[in-house]
């Protein structure tokens, strides 16, 4: 789906956030698709956009506004958004213990 691509493209540019993949998804290294679409799901109603925090503070702000300019003009512009923060990789919380 071209709008989930688009999504996740936004998504690249915001610092600090990252999609977010089920654990048991195997490998990537033999998997013929790209496994971060299975962070994404639309619906009529509703985009919802899974996230790993890669760094704090979380940027939900800029990545609202980042993926929202995407469905612009999009059958899903007046769609809610949902950002799902999964988890927060262990990189973020670096700086609490003096690394």
């Amino acid at each position: 789906m071209v709008i989930v691509a688009e999504l996740l493209k936004a998504l690249e540019k915001v610092e600090g956030l990252r999609p977010s993949t089920p654990a048991s998804v195997p490998a990537r290294s033999w998997i013929p698709w790209d496994v971060d679409v299975l962070a994404v799901d639309v619906t009529d109603e509703q985009v919802c956009v899974r996230v790993v925090a890669t760094s704090l503070p979380l940027s939900l702000d800029e990545a609202g506004a980042a993926l929202r300019a995407v469905l612009v003009g999009t059958p899903w512009e007046k769609a809610g958004l949902r950002i799902v923060v999964t988890d927060v990789d262990k990189r973020a919380l670096d700086h609490l213990n003096g690394a």
